[in-house]
């Protein structure tokens, strides 16, 4: 990524409180790629004091610690994969619920279980039998936009839509609301905030971030940790109402190259720490205890890995006295490791390793790493004691049982009203007004307003990811049982000004309606799988209906929903007003406090969102960010109407840039652990059929579906049947025509995946092709010659399934059937040519 050089020396102006200093080093490339200057970067306050009394409890605690409790701190593990007797036998220091990981599998779950999970572990760690030191454990859990993993919490738009707000005292108050309703469920830790600085809106983690400036990123930054840890330095510091923070993910995860996740940052040293690194320093003067590293590269580097940055810079330079804590299996990615093996991160300066699914492994070879000295014992003494300054400046050793700790069992807490006030007033300043012709807006309620689009009565879409499940998917109005969807707080507005509103998802109406409301957007997503090609919506069943009600002469509202600005300039055009309205979260009522007029006819609330990310004028204008050279943008950062303003807006160049070459999932059917649209997962057994959209998926006793690991989290599917009646499992999808493809007799259905557990008997691959059009083909023998447990490849070439019957030009699914125990992974299946 080429940013705007800034000249040989730069004053960089430090946004947290402390004091600006003159850089010594150049915005050119360091001499060697990787190559830190630690003198160049801010210096802080580091936070939390060291407290000598809490230092001689370390010490006196360590010095009745065996090394084998020592290490077991610093092993995080995930509560699907173990146990509180595992917690019990190897003293690990903490545990977390990943983003599909919860009591008894089921993301979900009620609250008290999970309180009476986290009770379950704190035993555990606390018992003492066999001579065993007593430390509570911690539990860290990813409550990024509230405490998202819970039914019935309030679910705060995501960063995306909090950087348009410019507000941090909002900010604080967020982290407030979150903190209590995290306590409420036994938990202690949350990995938040995400400080990234986004430089290319192709990343799927775009909308973790709060701006592509590094000033919006810096003064939330403290307000965040305030609001969740409490203020250093007073009485409410860690107390009773505030959870452990986590400043992430350090560093450069936002200017990875074409905006891949977990990628390689090729920035300068001096744009890595005035860009990407803007946001630590107020973090850690505002206290920050736990630092996360990235899973991204800088200059071919793995943060995990990179010791120059997590210790020499991070731990002495800037005075961080906390702990770094891994990202899920991310040292695994270091040239050397395996996520069962990895003394090069520890000794860079990981201080607790999140390893989810592979900590008894890694828990037995870290030890035996110590105890040859190619871990150093004053490493791991070191990393023990940051571990445990933690958990006691959080009072963790004073502390009862989760279940008897003050909020805690308080379930009406969780999304209450207060807290679902201050998510509303989110929601409200949230939005950015980009067009508004002819004043169309706010609505006047003495007419009849339509409302429709797939996200108009859809909490679930509103939300996005990191909801309930890992990429927000599968979730239904039951679900949000304190939260609003769009619509509803629309149809309450309208009709409490004796307006009528109607609720119609794909437009369809028997009232010609005065105006229709249009909600459309992104499907939820998280991570790399929400990485796309270019920013063009691609999606036309909105741009229809908006272009239908537009030749009726209805007027039209859009708004859009979305984790990045995207390219619609025809949705523009068939609007006459268009709001940004991004991942709102629960308290869908908010859209509807600035959209319509009170019911006397005067403006209830006016637009206060301005763009934290500039919005692109082409479809394959990805970097477009404020101080580049050559800055061009559609709408550039800060804009947003307001009501006071002239909303007219020519009518936009419908010119995406695309050229039909940027797609790099062409003819994929399933990729990065997921179907690619239009196709879905769908498993049949007996009269039963279910499409996959969740992480873990069951049948009856036919066949099991779960989300694995294969080079990142979840980018691979295990299909287990059990061999009790014969089960389906399949790609799915509207008819679609391969003949129209030049060459299509040339092209091979490519599998990349591993046999877990060989067939026990015939296993078929099928191609369905309509009515009565179907063609099999007998894959037993590959299956049962492939290696089990290794990744391997196959390619199958359509023309056999031509000469057994399939139908090319109208083929609505490819999948695999069998009536026999067998246990099958797939981590990408795609057409190609030969």
């Amino acid at each position: 990524m080429k940013l705007k050089m800034l000249g040989p020396l730069l004053l960089l102006l430090v946004l947290g409180g402390f004091a600006a200093y003159t850089a010594a080093s150049s915005r050119g490339q360091s001499n060697a790629p990787g190559t830190i200057s630690p003198k160049n970067w801010p210096t802080t306050t580091g936070g939390a004091e060291i407290d000598p009394a809490i230092e001689q409890r370390i010490t006196e605690l360590m010095a009745t610690m065996t090394i084998e409790e020592m290490v077991g701190q610093t092993i995080q593990a995930d509560i699907s994969s173990v146990t509180p007797e595992d917690v019990r036998r190897y003293r690990l220091g903490s545990v977390l619920n990943g983003g599909n990981s919860a009591p008894q599998n089921d993301v979900r779950a009620a609250a008290d279980k999970w309180l009476a999970l986290a009770d379950e572990f704190y035993t555990a760690s606390m018992d003492t039998t066999n001579g065993h030191t007593a430390i509570p454990i911690l539990w860290g859990t990813d409550a990024v936009h509230g405490h998202n993993n819970i039914i019935g919490a309030t679910i705060f738009p995501h960063n995306i839509g909090l950087g348009a707000t410019h507000n941090p005292a909002l900010m604080q108050q967020i982290g407030e609301v979150t903190a209590r309703e995290v306590i409420v469920t036994g938990m202690d830790w949350t990995f938040a905030p995400t400080l990234a600085v986004v430089r290319d809106n192709r990343w799927g983690r775009t909308y973790e971030s709060y701006s592509e400036d590094p000033d919006i990123v810096a003064k939330y930054s403290s307000a965040v940790v305030q609001g969740l840890q409490g203020e250093l330095g007073t009485n409410s510091f860690l107390n009773s109402q505030h959870v452990i923070a986590t400043a992430k993910h350090f560093l450069g995860d936002g200017g990875t190259q074409d905006g891949k996740d977990q990628g390689n940052n090729i920035d300068s040293e001096a744009d890595l720490r005035d860009y990407h690194g803007a946001g630590y320093p107020p973090a850690l003067d505002a206290g920050v205890q736990t630092v996360m590293a990235s899973f991204s590269s800088w200059q071919g580097i793995r943060m995990h890995g990179h010791k120059g940055l997590l210790t020499d810079v991070l731990k002495k330079h800037m005075g961080f006295n906390g702990f770094v804590v891994g990202d899920w299996n991310g040292h695994g990615q270091i040239l050397g490791c395996t996520t069962e093996s990895c003394p090069i991160a520890f000794n860079a300066g990981i201080d607790m390793f999140m390893a989810p699914d592979t900590w008894e492994e890694l828990y037995t070879n870290t030890l035996a790493q110590v105890k040859s000295g190619e871990i150093p014992k004053k490493r791991l003494e070191d990393a023990v004691r940051r571990i445990l300054r933690v958990k006691f400046r959080l009072g963790l050793f004073e502390k009862p049982k989760p279940s008897d700790r003050p909020l805690a069992g308080k379930y009406n807490v969780l999304g209450n009203p207060n807290h679902q006030a201050i998510a509303q007033q989110a929601v409200r300043e949230s939005l950015v007004l980009l067009k508004n012709q002819e004043n169309l807006l706010p609505l006047r309620t003495d007419q009849t307003i339509l409302v429709t689009g797939d996200g108009a009565h859809n909490i679930g879409k509103q939300t996005g990811g990191w909801t309930l499940s890992w990429q927000g998917t599968g979730n239904s109005r039951e679900h949000f049982p304190n939260g609003t969807s769009i619509w509803e707080g629309l149809q309450t507005a309208i009709e409490a000004g004796g307006g009528t509103a109607l609720l119609s998802e794909d437009g369809s109406y028997s009232q010609k309606p005065d105006v229709a409301i249009v909600v459309f957007g992104e499907d939820p997503y998280a991570e790399f799988k929400g990485d796309i090609d270019h920013l063009d919506y691609t999606s036309d069943q909105e741009l229809q209906q908006l272009q239908s009600f537009q030749a009726q002469g209805i007027s039209t509202v859009a708004v859009f929903l979305s984790g990045r600005p995207l390219w619609v300039a025809p949705e523009m055009n068939a609007s006459d007003a268009f709001v940004a309205a991004w991942l709102p979260g629960s308290a869908g009522n908010g859209i509807a406090d600035v959209l319509v007029r009170q019911p006397n006819g005067d403006i209830n609330h006016d637009f206060k969102g301005k763009l934290s990310f500039s919005w692109p004028r082409t479809a394959i204008q990805t970097k477009v960010n404020r101080g580049d050279e050559n800055y061009d943008p559609l709408f550039p950062y800060g804009y947003g109407l307001t009501y006071q303003d002239n909303g007219n807006v020519a009518k936009l160049p419908e010119i995406s840039g695309l050229d039909g070459s940027e797609t790099t999932t062409s003819n994929a059917l399933f990729a990065y652990g997921k179907p690619i649209a239009p196709w879905s997962i769908q498993a049949t057994a007996g009269d039963t059929a279910s499409t996959v959209v969740d992480a873990r998926t069951q049948l009856g006793e036919a066949i099991t579906i779960r989300a694995i690991d294969r080079d990142a989290q979840e980018d691979a599917q295990q299909f287990v049947w059990s061999g009790e009646e014969s089960a389906t499992v399949a790609i799915a999808g509207p008819a679609t025509d391969y003949t129209a493809a030049a060459h299509y007799d040339d092209l091979s259905l490519v599998i990349q995946y591993r046999v877990d557990t060989a067939p026990a008997g015939a296993v078929t691959l099928f191609a369905e092709c309509g009515d009565d059009c179907r063609a099999e083909l007998d894959m037993t023998q590959a299956f049962t010659d492939a290696p089990v447990g290794e990744w391997t490849e196959i390619e199958i070439a359509l023309s056999s399934l031509v000469a057994a019957g399939a139908d090319m030009g109208q083929l609505t699914a490819l999948g695999f059937e069998t009536g026999e125990a067998f246990s099958l992974s797939i981590s990408d299946m795609r057409l190609t040519s030969k």
